[in-house]
């Protein structure tokens, strides 16, 4: 039988960093309608669904055709951890795999994600998750404490060790693994290489104007 796969996109009301991030001019339209223009386009898609507390993002949604999930105020609040909040959607969205992927990441491809998917699919149950990522080839410190180098020593750059990081561009997990997990990772996941222009997210004013920038530029 197949498998149904829904994209869900999560759409908070209030942002703090930036004022109605998802909702204010971002080159000629919003984030929250790139997104949804870019994952109807993918046909591995059954159905999206615009998980929000915000009446603009229901509105949205409505103009695109897409579902909405109607969080609930404590799940829609900063008081709300990421495990809560991943538990909560999974349980309140039916479908065989999600597939998390914010509009804060507004230049990953449409055909990204339909590869993501495709060999998601190819690998699973072997991979549990899959997750799209990119490397940090930074001198790191925490606590006055070199993390990935030694200062003695110090490489250059290019030649740090790999470490990953989650771009939450796309994560795909079973609903089951994910009420179970409370995450998008599973207990096998497999990490989904993406670059840098594809894997920025928009998390301050200054990542908003390189985004838009870059969404000129290559879109």
């Amino acid at each position: 039988m197949k498998k149904k796969v829904v994209a869900i996109v999560p759409v908070r009301k209030g942002s703090k960093r930036i004022k109605n991030k998802n909702f204010r001019k971002f080159y000629k339209s919003n984030l929250l309608e790139i997104k949804l223009k870019s994952l109807k386009k993918i046909k591995l898609i059954n159905e999206i669904i615009v998980s929000t507390d915000s009446s603009k993002a229901i509105q949205i949604a409505k103009k695109y055709n897409v579902s909405c999930h109607i969080r609930e105020k404590y799940f829609a609040s900063s008081k709300c951890t990421n495990s809560e909040f991943f538990e909560n959607l999974a349980k309140s969205i039916k479908g065989d795999f999600l597939m998390y992927t914010p509009c804060t990441a507004p230049l990953i491809k449409s055909s990204t994600i339909f590869n993501l998917i495709k060999k998601f699919l190819s690998i699973y149950p072997k991979y549990d998750s899959i997750n799209t990522i990119n490397y940090v080839k930074e001198h790191l410190w925490l606590k006055n404490k070199p993390v990935n180098y030694n200062p003695k020593k110090s490489p250059n750059t290019q030649d740090l060790p790999d470490i990953m990081k989650l771009t939450y561009g796309a994560n795909i997990i079973s609903r089951k693994k994910m009420i179970n997990k409370k995450n998008v990772l599973g207990d096998k996941p497999y990490f989904y290489e993406i670059n840098d222009i594809e894997g920025l997210d928009v998390d301050n004013p200054i990542d908003f104007e390189i985004a838009e920038y870059l969404y000129k530029k290559n879109f």
